[in-house]
């Protein structure tokens, strides 16, 4: 079996001054979970190490370069999960963690649980040794300067999503040489979100979704219109009923575009090795390992490749 790994660093109209920091980071995050993947290393491994690369760059609205919410403060969500058990691991408004995923997955592998949030979910990472750090560490010059700027506006989060003043969601998915999948997603939300809000990110079949049956997906967009038509159990339905990977996720894609009236983009990898990036936002930067090449793209039908 050929190892794989798919990154994406959110989707949404991204200005062109970040543009290429965003692709050289998802180029980074992917050769990072593919080096794990080359050392027999397990799909859920390969995507926490991509997770983790894509949380550590400020570019990206994970982790460090997180935004803020309505009280200036950074509440953090993030999934992972396993698809040859189904275990799952997530974290919802967790304060001031600088990389969510590793939280994440400690919650599927050491509690009981597959979600804890807030409190107890800081509470919890006290318990694991994972260090808070403070808001200022987390946070860029450029978003504390945006979210100043943004506080007198009256603008609902859906349409902060529709326009440049919106960062977004990160992930991965991968398939290991043993055919197992995996999937990872993290965000820092949308910018002057309410405090407590949640969107899909940390949502099981919503923001993501991995079982070895059908395939693993992480997805970014508007929250609340990916929590409506739980978008990557969509994805791995339509997988289930015959279609490809690509046509799978094209299909869920327009389906939440015209339900609900929301964009986005997902990634996703099937048992065989077929992945897809595909997104109805202006741009998502997204990258892609398959041992053959480096594949990498931002804009619509874009694709470029390097040697691995």
């Amino acid at each position: 079996m050929r190892p794989v790994v798919v990154v994406h660093g959110g989707a949404w109209a991204i200005p062109d001054e970040l543009s290429r920091a965003s692709v050289d980071g998802v180029k980074a995050a992917a050769r990072a979970g593919y080096a794990v993947l080359e050392k027999g290393a397990s799909a859920l491994d390969a995507v926490e190490a991509a997770t983790r690369s894509l949380e550590d760059n400020p570019a990206f609205d994970a982790g460090h370069g997180a935004v803020q919410n309505t009280e200036g403060e950074v509440e953090l969500d993030a999934i992972i999960m396993d698809g040859s058990t189904l275990a799952s691991g997530a974290v919802s408004s967790v304060r001031n963690i600088a990389n969510p995923i590793t939280l994440a997955r400690a919650v599927m592998e050491q509690t009981d649980h597959a979600m804890l949030t807030d409190r107890g979910a800081n509470l919890f990472a006290e318990k694991m040794g994972i260090p808070t750090v403070p808001t200022e560490a987390l946070v860029t010059e450029i978003e504390r300067k945006e979210w100043e700027r943004q506080k007198s506006y009256s603008i609902g989060v859906k349409e902060m999503f529709n326009n440049q003043w919106a960062h977004d969601t990160v992930g991965a998915v991968a398939l290991d040489c043993h055919g197992n999948v995996a999937c990872a997603t993290s965000t820092g939300g949308i910018r002057h979100k309410m405090v407590g809000r949640v969107g899909d990110s940390p949502i099981i079949g919503s923001g993501a979704y991995a079982d070895n049956q059908s395939g693993a997906v992480s997805c970014t967009g508007h929250g609340e219109s990916i929590l409506k038509v739980t978008l990557a159990r969509l994805i791995l339905f339509h997988v289930e009923q015959g279609r490809g990977i690509s046509e799978a996720v094209e299909k869920s894609l327009q389906h939440m575009g015209e339900r609900v009236h929301g964009g986005g983009g997902a990634i996703a990898v099937g048992p065989s090795g077929q992945w897809a990036a595909k997104f109805t936002t202006e741009r998502m930067p997204w990258a892609c390992m398959d041992g053959e090449a480096l594949h990498y793209g931002m804009e619509p039908k874009e694709e470029n490749q390097e040697a691995p």
